[in-house]
């Protein structure tokens, strides 16, 4: 069937993200690069509390998500987040969590980065297919600025990111609904990801065909080896082999 969706991931697919470069402090011995420390700093600026506390708190929040929420495939935005640490925390300060949420986000940011021929490829292929995005994040608003910042969002026919939708991938929902806005069936879509379980393992059992981008991926056969899931219609190393995909049976 002819191809008329192109629908993409965003994080190491359609932009890159290297976390190593945040700020590094000291946790449990070891120097790592976290946005805590920075974090720690506007939550002092409204209590008398020391970096373990925070850290400790902090830390028992995201475990407790990961086991409930994440696990189920729910989204934990990134506010309600910094709402549950501060309040744990005991701070009466309305504020602070959009303060650490801003904090946290502009952080993240600075780690993005843009590769150059992005823009021409999405135009390209615009051209030809209707395009979408998929993407697990939970501040949709950092990810739809950071789109419209690069130009990329101009060129994006429907949106799916997972604060907004509730769900992340590998469920099926957030796969439906992108299609959904895109108006074409699951067999008429290309999904492209750089994630074999969220990427790959939730669009190929819809139906939808899909390409693998290893760009990003630090060893393609040892990450294949650790997965169980449907195998990827399509391998890519660049975004600019996208196109030549639409033509493919």
């Amino acid at each position: 069937m002819v191809v008329r969706a192109v629908v993409f991931d965003l994080f190491d697919t359609l932009v890159d993200l290297s976390m190593q470069d945040l700020p590094r402090v000291e946790i449990a011995g070891r120097s790592v690069p976290s946005t805590a420390g920075l974090l720690h700093e506007v939550v002092a600026a409204h209590t008398d509390v020391d970096f373990a506390r925070f850290l400790a708190v902090l830390t028992d929040v995201d475990r407790s998500f990961r086991e409930t929420r994440h696990a189920q495939g729910l989204e934990f935005p990134t506010l309600e987040r910094f709402e549950k640490v501060v309040a744990r925390l005991g701070v009466d300060a309305p504020e602070l969590p959009r303060l650490l949420t801003e904090t946290h986000m502009d952080l993240i940011r600075e780690q993005v980065t843009i590769p150059g021929h992005h823009g021409r490829v999405l135009e390209d292929l615009s051209h030809r297919a209707r395009l979408g995005l998929c993407s697990n994040f939970s501040h949709a608003a950092m990810a739809l600025s950071l789109l419209d910042d690069c130009g990329f969002r101009a060129h994006l026919d429907a949106l799916a990111i997972s604060e907004a939708v509730g769900v992340r991938k590998p469920r099926a929902e957030i796969f439906e609904a992108v299609l959904a806005e895109l108006g074409v069936a699951p067999e008429e879509a290309l999904h492209v990801g750089d994630s074999l379980t969220a990427d790959i393992g939730g669009a190929a059992p819809l139906g939808i065909r899909t390409v693998w981008i290893t760009r990003r991926v630090a060893d393609r056969e040892a990450a294949l080896r650790d997965y169980a899931g449907p195998r990827p219609d399509f391998v890519i190393a660049d975004l600019s082999e996208v196109e030549a995909l639409l033509d493919r049976p």
